[in-house]
């Protein structure tokens, strides 16, 4: 990042909130304080954030709520903390669209090195096509229609995609001849589960290739970049 990073930290307890302040702003973080979501979302509107690491046991809307609702209108990183360390609710967070996740009691360095790591993965990430939700897309022989979320062979008959393989393909649409990794993948599809491994990727990709490929075994449109991830070999136009 080109400025210091700015973190939100969303947490009722003010200690902690003040604990995890002072820290990151020994290394050189700008930090704003939110004791709840309302606080949270008054400075979100005033503010540009480059990472929120959120409490999830909060009185009122607790942090998977506040979690939901950023994920339908934003992509700023969230680090997902809490008291907590059940497996179920570790695995809900991530479901929301949390980027990574930290059990109280933790030590500030362990947060700040997921915060660097989380910061370093979103700068990664290639810009989005600002059009892609209002066009359809020809690649190869198929067309994929994304107000719809459809698509379509050269015969004209539509293939069923699950939500995962249409996110999934939608985001190869979007960088086509770019080179994305496993964690970008799992960033720009926003589907990150329970246990995140490289495998689950993997499994989505290979799905995804039986729909579009002539040969699924020896695929063509989907290229696997050993030590790399996977790319979109075709060109993509907009129709």
């Amino acid at each position: 990042m080109t400025q210091t990073p700015h973190i939100l930290v969303v947490d009722d307890h003010q200690e902690i909130r003040d604990l995890v302040a002072n820290y990151l702003e020994q290394f050189d973080f700008r930090v704003t304080t939110a004791r709840d979501g309302q606080e949270m979302k008054k400075i979100l509107a005033v503010s540009a954030i480059d990472l929120i690491v959120l409490d999830l046991m909060m009185p009122g809307e607790d942090g998977l709520s506040l979690c939901r609702q950023l994920r339908e209108s934003s992509q700023i990183p969230i680090i997902m903390v809490t008291a907590m360390a059940e497996q179920t609710d570790r695995v809900v967070g991530l479901e929301m669209g949390a980027d990574d996740y930290l059990t109280k009691p933790f030590f500030p360095r362990e947060l700040l090195a997921r915060i660097k790591a989380v910061l370093r993965r979103a700068e990664a990430l290639p810009r989005q096509r600002e059009t892609l939700e209002a066009e359809k897309l020809s690649f190869d022989r198929w067309v994929l229609d994304v107000s719809r979320r459809e698509l379509i062979d050269s015969e004209g008959v539509a293939v069923p995609l699950s939500t995962a393989e249409y996110k999934l393909l939608s985001t190869f649409l979007a960088h086509p001849h770019r080179v994305l990794s496993r964690d970008q993948l799992l960033d720009l599809t926003r589907g990150r589960q329970a246990e995140v491994f490289d495998r689950s990727i993997d499994n989505q990709v290979s799905r995804l290739r039986r729909k579009i490929e002539r040969d699924s075994a020896n695929p063509g449109l989907i290229k696997t970049v050993w030590g790399g991830g996977y790319m979109l070999t075709v060109d993509v136009e907009s129709c």
